[in-house]
């Protein structure tokens, strides 16, 4: 009889142990999960900034496939043209008021040139990728940067429509971020191509205001350093 009982009480032991031990992967492999996500998700923001109960997040736009799902026909990378998507988290009890036309990428040129260039807006997009009479000078020096130039409209067919109706759907939505929300879209800057300013680049959000005092929120000067590239 007690061959029999120790024999029986092994087998539940080790059946204790198994379960234990697949408790513990399960649980491991719980684990492993959650920090892969939250790895991730803090890879997706890695170009961030928050104060004053505002974030805001960046990533440049600097490989091709970015662009296909939003730009299926033609992409303004193409010509040059990064896309940045910025968004902006407002967690106060609220709404902010972003003036998008003041944001700013500010590029070193080199040691003694630093630029500011403003964002473009749809129909600059489209008339850099679809129009040749645009008002800039592809053999001219590559330094400084452009500024967008008006151009003529006599082009302007169904292509130019679509591009620009593209653009505006992609870009950021609205100036006002409401209490408790985010905002979302994408800004472009005309790069001519040159990824590597990306690496020494700033985006300046120098306008923020709360809509319910009126006073500004601190500006916010974001590095986007060597995560740019990625």
């Amino acid at each position: 009889m007690q061959t029999v009982y120790y024999s029986l009480m092994r087998n539940v032991l080790a059946c204790l142990a198994i379960g234990l031990a697949a408790t513990s992967l399960s649980a491991q492999d719980a684990s492993s999960g959650a920090a892969s996500v939250k790895s991730a998700a803090a890879l997706h923001a890695a170009i961030s900034d928050s104060h004053e109960g505002v974030t805001i997040g960046i990533e440049p736009w600097t490989q091709p496939g970015r662009y296909k799902e939003k730009f299926p026909k033609k992409s303004p990378f193409t010509k040059g043209i990064v896309a940045i998507h910025v968004s902006i988290r407002n967690d106060n009890d609220h709404g902010l008021r972003v003036s998008l036309q003041s944001i700013r990428l500010l590029v070193q040129l080199d040691e003694d040139n630093r630029q500011q260039l403003v964002p473009l807006s749809a129909e600059d997009v489209a008339d850099a990728v679809l129009l040749k009479d645009n008002g800039k000078d592809p053999t001219a020096k590559r330094v400084p940067l452009p500024i967008p130039l008006p151009s003529t409209k006599a082009s302007r067919d169904s292509n130019w429509t679509a591009l620009r109706d593209a653009c505006q759907n992609a870009g950021v939505p609205t100036s006002v971020v409401a209490a408790h929300s985010t905002v979302e879209g994408l800004i472009y800057f005309d790069l001519r191509g040159e990824l590597e300013l990306l690496q020494a680049a700033h985006m300046y959000f120098p306008n923020i205001v709360s809509m319910g005092d009126n006073q500004p929120i601190s500006y916010f000067d974001i590095a986007l350093g060597s995560d740019s590239s990625t």
